[in-house]
């Protein structure tokens, strides 16, 4: 254990997590001391109603938020305690995301889309395209690199989104709702697809979702409540 109680090998820890917003002269509470560790390969989903603070608890831990109280720790690293570049940069190398919107850039082509996590921390253009090429065919998509989004299904699109989160191989991909706007086939697809890649590739995946069937595929299944943070 390290000076601040958390694991080592921890690939993301919270320590007495909280969050609070103003809304008039009222602080209304959102998250209160919760306490996470994930290690590396180790999936887990957090589940809970519409409203009970998991899209700000994946901010908070993904660091783009900032607690009220408590910390984050992302690879050996205070997130509070970095510069706004740093933590920028820190998440580019260790982290990926994938929401239920795939929030591809239009303008691009599927392959430039795969790429840019690549360019952002300086990779060689040769080199980007040559291991955004290589992912895209792992995930089904070799015959659509120069697919602009548009012109791709809602699978096809998470495919996308999923081989950009993991492009940069980071220890560990957060996942909003990634099935939450899929038809259930196309939903079971993906699903199947994010165990294979998160055992294959011993990425650690952090998963919010109100799909059942998908959190209990996970390693530990919790759920916020009164926000908190409980195990079922």
């Amino acid at each position: 254990m390290s000076e601040s109680g958390m694991s080592d090998k921890a690939i993301l820890s919270c320590r007495n997590l909280g969050k609070s917003y103003e809304e008039g002269p009222e602080s209304v509470e959102v998250l209160a001391g919760l306490q996470l560790e994930l290690h590396p390969g180790e999936r887990v989903a957090i589940v809970g109603k519409s409203g009970s603070g998991k899209s700000t608890l994946l901010n908070l831990l993904g660091g783009l938020d900032t607690p009220t109280q408590g910390s984050v720790w992302l690879d050996g690293e205070e997130l509070s305690a970095l510069s706004e570049k740093k933590r920028g940069l820190l998440r580019n190398r260790a982290l990926g995301f994938v929401y239920q919107f795939h929030h591809l850039l239009p303008e691009f082509t599927a392959l430039e889309n795969v790429c840019m996590p690549l360019l952002i921390g300086k990779t060689a253009i040769p080199e980007a395209r040559k291991r955004a090429t290589a992912l895209l065919e792992r995930v089904g998509l070799g015959h659509r690199l120069e697919h602009k989004p548009a012109e791709l299904s809602g699978g096809e699109r998470q495919r996308v989104a999923i081989a950009r989160a993991l492009v940069n191989n980071p220890g560990l991909v957060m996942l909003d709702e990634p099935t939450g706007n899929l038809d259930s086939h196309t939903a079971e697809g993906i699903q199947d697809l994010m165990l294979e890649l998160s055992t294959s590739m011993r990425t650690a995946f952090l998963v919010v979702t109100h799909d059942m069937n998908l959190a209990r595929q996970m390693d530990r299944v919790l759920q916020l409540q009164e926000g908190c943070l409980t195990p079922i």
